[in-house]
């Protein structure tokens, strides 16, 4: 083979599972091996400059700085959206869209509003020519050699399609990179990037393509400007684009009627913070082509298209203190106290600033006008300042010099950088400790919740856990506290009864050993079998369960090392306190399986069919990966669904499910 074939063979291969892991999502190869020929073939084309291509993957790595962009007038305008708020306004443009094509049902396709940065990519006889920004939608700046960069943008089409064809998408930076590029920019001093947003766009723009290279950013298609109609359909079109080479996300769904648009919409926002980058919306399209010529434009936008925009989830407000609160471990953690501003759907006056090394790399200070970030139910964070707007006097923060609770000075264990109060009895802990162990997901005791607790405190009436199951013994002092009395009083020490046999998960869960949660306390307990065998636990013996890893298997054995943790267990077991035996599994049906739970379940809870799947030998996981052997699906199921579809899992029904389960 001669190296012009050896190099047309290596574009091939390269070329072919690009395709299978940025449009398929489904890849054959390590990314190791892939990285080993693409290495090949750059050193191959750098022997031989002759050899490169204008399609060539090599291309993607940059060049050398460019002096500036210019300027290019896109041959179809990429055209403004209207926009939709609420259901009310979705069903007025249903209206409008039905009475302009005299029609009682329309067809629409939903897909996912990328919150990144518009891009047109012009291609000639199938070969990448040109990218260009959106600009002010008539014209954008130049950026073919930053796009050819971009992971998911083909440099050659992988079909036949004469001519000149614009195909538009969106470049989006992907959550888990925003993080590595804001740590990074953090770590050298510079400031972080807003969102990933920001950091597309900007990286679109770099005059030295190399940058944008190294900003990993990805590109999804939603459509196509200038060209040869390539469907009937919007969906059509969407699904012969992926034919082509482009990725096309699978959310994208053909619906019929308002109802059906609300719907999706709704299901489309529950996803929102699962994603791996961020949308803001649902772009409503009507689907047939010829529906959409009919209907036109206005001056600003098509007629055949809305976009339903979510609430923002950041936003701009004043930091007005920093302060700093105590968890049930005695981490002291900063929080920012903030002048009221709604985000993400409601109003936030606190927010995480996670501890004080983060927020020395942030630069944060009070009176700094900040970013807020609220994503689905994630606690508000502060992303960073505007430095812009910094006061000239702002101090820079500073560590405690003692615990705001009980005044302990706090101390920074090796090798972490959690600040912690060491004082057991710190009363920030304490209520913590109780709150933890009476949820829902630990011992379940209704009734007790942190108002009560707090004020229990207050009156000497709880201390510490065991107190809890001495409260009976107080009965008399309960009923005569304000707004308490004997029926609520008889309620709550029945719960604290019934929570005596909760099931061993429940109890282990509920101790707070730290990184011990709902799902490994599980695994735990039906390794264990009895809170006997737990306490003499090592951590060869916590080594041989699957999803324990050696960080939670030293905590757990240095938890049970300590006198007073063993001794709380002791005071629990003689106050009544027996967790009922974790069972043993029933059968191999599932063994060695991982099975995954998705959208509602009908018939059981969560967590029974959970159990169900470990009784019966099989391991539950909240996530889908190529481990995942099955997937039980259920009305409403989303991301996971999807992505189950794409690595070719097994998925099935609640009813399937439950009929392989004997008895």
């Amino acid at each position: 083979m001669d190296l012009r074939e050896k190099a047309a063979e290596l574009r091939r291969y390269l070329d072919y599972h690009a395709h299978r892991y940025y449009v398929l999502d489904s890849p054959e190869v390590s990314d190791s091996e892939y990285d080993a020929k693409f290495r090949e073939l750059v050193e191959l084309e750098a022997a031989n400059p002759g050899l490169q291509t204008p399609d060539s993957p090599t291309l993607k790595v940059g060049g050398p700085p460019v002096d500036g962009f210019v300027s290019h007038r896109h041959l179809v305008p990429m055209l403004s959206l209207d926009n939709a708020f609420g259901e009310d306004e979705l069903r007025a443009f249903d209206e409008r869209v039905r009475k302009g094509l005299g029609v009682e049902t329309v067809a629409y396709n939903a897909e996912l509003k990328f919150d990144g940065a518009s891009l047109s990519l012009t291609y000639e006889d199938g070969l990448l020519v040109r990218a260009t920004t959106r600009g002010d939608g008539t014209s954008g700046e130049v950026v073919t050699e930053n796009a050819r960069t971009v992971r998911g943008i083909p440099l050659r089409l992988r079909g036949d399609v004469p001519g000149v064809l614009e195909v538009r998408g969106e470049v989006v930076m992907f959550k888990d990179v925003f993080e590595d590029l804001n740590r990074i920019r953090l770590e050298r001093g510079d400031q972080a990037f807003a969102n990933p947003r920001n950091a597309a766009a900007g990286g679109l723009r770099q005059l030295d393509s190399r940058l944008t290279a190294a900003r990993r950013l990805s590109f999804f298609c939603y459509g196509t400007g200038a060209g040869p109609r390539l469907a009937d359909t919007h969906s059509g079109l969407l699904a012969r684009l992926q034919e082509l080479g482009f990725p096309v996300r699978q959310e994208a769904q053909r619906l019929e009627g308002a109802d059906a648009l609300v719907d999706r919409v709704a299901h489309l926002q529950t996803l929102r913070a699962d994603l791996p980058f961020g949308i803001d919306g649902v772009v409503i399209k009507v689907d047939s082509l010829d529906q959409q010529d009919d209907l036109g434009f206005t001056a600003r936008g098509p007629r055949w298209a809305i976009a339903y925009k979510f609430p923002a989830e950041q936003a701009f407000t004043k930091l007005v203190q920093i302060g700093c609160q105590v968890g049930r471990t005695g981490t002291i953690t900063p929080v920012a106290e903030l002048e009221p501003v709604f985000v993400g759907g409601v109003t936030v006056t606190r927010a995480t600033l996670h501890n004080y090394e983060d927020l020395k790399r942030r630069n944060v200070r009070e009176g700094d006008t900040v970013i807020i970030q609220r994503a689905g139910d994630v606690i508000p964070e502060v992303v960073g300042a505007v430095l812009d707007k910094r006061p000239a006097d702002s101090p820079e923060p500073s560590e405690p010099t003692a615990c705001p609770e009980c005044g302990t000075p706090p101390v920074r264990l090796p090798g972490e950088v959690a600040l912690k109060c060491p004082n057991r009895a710190c009363p920030a802990q304490v209520s913590a400790k109780l709150r933890h162990f009476v949820g829902r997901n630990s011992m379940d005791i209704e009734g007790l919740g942190e108002k009560l607790i707090d004020r229990f405190l207050e009156a000497g009436f709880l201390q510490d856990i065991p107190s809890i199951y001495r409260l009976r013994l107080r009965r008399e002092e309960l009923e005569k506290l304000d707004k308490l009395g004997e029926q609520s009083v008889a309620n709550l020490l029945a719960s604290i009864e019934a929570s005596k046999n909760r099931p061993l998960d429940r109890f282990l869960n509920a101790l707070g050993i730290r990184f011990v949660g709902d799902r490994s306390s599980k695994d735990i307990a039906r390794h264990f079998r009895t809170l006997e065998a737990f306490r003499t636990a090592h951590y060869e013996d916590l080594m041989a369960l699957p999803d324990v890893g050696a960080r939670t298997a030293s905590e757990i054995e240095s938890w049970l090392e300590d006198p007073l943790n063993q001794q709380l267990i002791q005071d629990l077991i003689d106050l009544g306190v027996s967790p009922v035996e974790a069972d043993a599994p029933v059968g191999d049906l599932y063994a060695g399986q991982i099975v995954v739970f998705t959208g509602k379940l009908e018939q059981m809870t969560r967590e029974e069919a959970e159990d169900l799947v470990i009784r019966h030998g099989g391991r539950p996981a909240g996530s889908v990966s190529k481990n995942t052997s099955l997937v039980v699906a259920g009305p409403g199921a989303g991301s996971k669904l999807v992505k189950a579809e794409q690595l070719g899992v097994r998925v099935i029904t609640e009813d399937e499910f439950l009929a392989t389960i004997p008895g």
